[in-house]
């Protein structure tokens, strides 16, 4: 080899060192997907943190949206899929924690056929009345009730965790109340200001407005403790009412078997996110809480809340389709 030649090759190497490093430092592609469509809630707290991971994972985090089947499918499109990091779930928690009591062929284990990373957030529900209803307190609300041989209330749809809520409620209580299902919470707030029905148990952001514009009157909260904005507004627990204590939450979870040098980066990301001020605004205006907890407490979470929803859901005497 010549002189020139060898002088040619020792830079191709060192030009090969020097770009190793960047090329293995290059941004990777991250799915985060979500069982719902564009524009709601979860989808909105899921770009959130997407957005705010993205420098302290070194990747590109992308939502991708596979709706339906009330987020099954999203669900069992995780099982089987590689446990390296390149795919993560955001699911509320009701499917995974009510949906085995409901489903005869649910298609998923909510722990064998995941690897829990954390929740991000969790967000209560709220009993509400039109403001002009006699009914100024829970108390009152079940007095009147009693009075009643049957009382209509709403909730945004059928075997949803407002739906036992309310149907818990009502046995604790116990008072007659008819379950009508809606499509959706905003109709639910349509009809309870209008009076078609008396009552409604909705996500606590969308009351809230009208709470405030003294157009309807929330009673009670399963937060478990009074929400800041909302301080002379009691929980269920504090009324007597403890087993209602319960509130939604989105959690992260990454395909069965992930390595726990997969799960800490994640879960080390969705904490940093979470005190960002962004995503904490983003939360606060929808009534949502930040909520990390490590891996192991968050599978012992979903164990519980599984556990604790089966006798709601059995006493509601609710029957799938499926």
């Amino acid at each position: 080899m010549t002189m020139l030649t060898r002088r040619a090759a020792l830079a191709g190497l060192g030009a090969l060192a020097l770009t190793a490093p960047a090329l293995a430092q290059a941004p990777r592609t991250i799915r985060a997907l979500l069982g719902w469509p564009p524009g709601g809630s979860s989808d909105i707290v899921a770009r959130t943190f997407a957005e705010r991971m993205r420098g302290t994972l070194n990747a590109n985090v992308l939502v991708e949206n596979r709706p339906g089947a009330g987020g099954r499918i999203a669900l069992e499109g995780m099982k089987g899929a590689p446990a390296d990091g390149s795919l993560y779930i955001q699911t509320p928690a009701s499917m995974l924690v009510i949906y085995p009591h409901l489903y005869r062929s649910l298609r998923y284990d909510p722990l064998a056929d995941f690897t829990p990373v954390s929740t991000v957030c969790a967000f209560p529900f709220a009993f509400t009345v039109r403001a002009d209803h006699p009914a100024k307190t829970l108390a009152e609300f079940i007095a009147w009730a009693k009075g009643r041989q049957q009382t209509d209330w709403a909730s945004p749809s059928p075997g949803t965790m407002p739906h036992f809520l309310g149907v818990e409620f009502a046995r604790q209580a116990g008072i007659a109340l008819n379950h009508v299902p809606y499509r959706g919470g905003a109709p639910v707030m349509t009809d309870v200001l209008a009076g078609v029905i008396t009552a409604g148990m909705n996500v606590l952001s969308e009351p809230v407005p009208f709470h405030l514009a003294g157009q309807m009157r929330i009673l009670a909260v399963s937060a478990p403790r009074r929400v800041p904005r909302l301080p002379e507004v009691p929980t269920f627990a504090e009324l007597g009412f403890p087993d209602l204590s319960r509130q939604e939450w989105f959690g992260v979870l990454l395909p069965a078997g992930a390595a726990p040098g997969v799960v800490q980066p994640l879960h080390a990301a969705l904490a940093a996110a979470a005190r960002t001020t962004e995503v904490q605004e983003v939360l606060t205006k929808l009534e949502f809480a930040p909520e990390i907890m490590e891996p192991a407490a968050f599978a012992a979470r979903i164990r519980a809340e599984r556990e604790s929803w089966g006798p709601i859901v059995a006493a509601s005497g609710f029957k799938p389709e499926e």
